[in-house]
């Protein structure tokens, strides 16, 4: 006799005779087994309940202090608490998403987390507008991501520079990283409407200077990547600045910093970064396309 039979309840031993078996209904069997999932089930969703009761009080109080108080700021430790505030903030969205993603390209594995989230966001109607670094005008993945959210209705535009992270959902919660500490593990959620006012704002006036992007068949690399990119590069080193910390403003690599460098060094027949620096303060390599 297969044992599955009676580990299903499909079979059962007849009281007056246990040698003999007899047929059980399907679904009265069905029943027999599902009842003590049941139970399981019902035992947990009023644990759930019971949590929820417990913590909405102290809830309550919270919020209500956070209001009343002169700099409502929180800090935030930890990637799984940051991404889980993240979430929560934008299923709470309704009308608007503001994000600057500095540091160049993003990795796939981030672009393929978050991709999910902004589709469902644009299609119940959150106008979402990002800012990147022109850098990701070459990277595939980053426009990959950026066809996907464009072609739902989110804006993408870029900069050759950008003041910070930043992410302001309905201009009433806004997060940025904690400059103190490690900016991947710890970040600061704003909720004062002074502060968030003034990062929405300064989002806003970075976003009128920054350049659209548009997907081409052609992934081609655009006049843009090269010229906005050096022009920004020797910005940077005529102001003093190494080449780590430009590539690191900028998104790009030490290498491309370099390159961007000797290329204009070429151009101008300069010997010495110090003569480049100074034919370039005197030519109008930064003055030109400033309309």
């Amino acid at each position: 006799m297969p044992e599955c039979l009676l580990e299903l309840g499909l079979l059962r031993p007849l009281a007056e005779n246990p040698a003999i078996f007899a047929a059980v209904p399907p679904d009265i069997a069905a029943s027999e087994l599902s009842r003590p999932i049941e139970r399981a089930v019902l035992v947990q969703q009023h644990t759930i309940a019971a949590l929820y009761d417990a913590v909405s009080a102290a809830d309550d109080v919270y919020r209500a202090e956070q209001r009343n108080s002169i700099s409502p700021t929180r800090a935030l430790h930890g990637g799984e608490v940051i991404a889980a505030a993240l979430r929560r903030a934008a299923d709470g969205c309704r009308h608007e998403m503001l994000a600057a993603q500095p540091g160049g390209s993003r990795s796939p594995d981030v672009l393929a987390s978050v991709l999910p989230r902004d589709l469902e966001m644009c299609a119940r109607g959150v106008k979402q507008r990002t800012l990147y670094q022109h850098t990701v005008r070459t990277h595939g993945p980053t426009l990959a991501y950026i066809e996907r959210v464009s072609a739902a209705g989110a804006e993408i535009r870029t900069l050759d520079e950008i003041f910070d992270r930043l992410i302001v959902y309905d201009r009433t919660i806004a997060f940025i990283p904690d400059p103190r500490l490690e900016r991947n593990s710890h970040a600061l959620v704003i909720e004062h409407p002074g502060i968030v006012h003034y990062l929405a704002t300064v989002f806003d006036h970075a976003w009128q200077r920054a350049e659209p992007v548009s997907i081409t068949q052609e992934r081609v690399r655009p006049p843009l990547m090269t010229n906005e990119t050096r022009r920004a590069v020797l910005r940077l080193m005529v102001e003093g600045y190494t080449d780590t910390t430009i590539g690191s403003r900028l998104g790009i690599s030490t290498r491309t910093v370099s390159h961007h460098i000797k290329k204009a060094a070429d151009e101008f027949g300069s010997r010495s970064r110090a003569q480049l620096a100074y034919m370039l303060a005197q030519s109008e390599v930064f003055t030109e396309n400033q309309d």
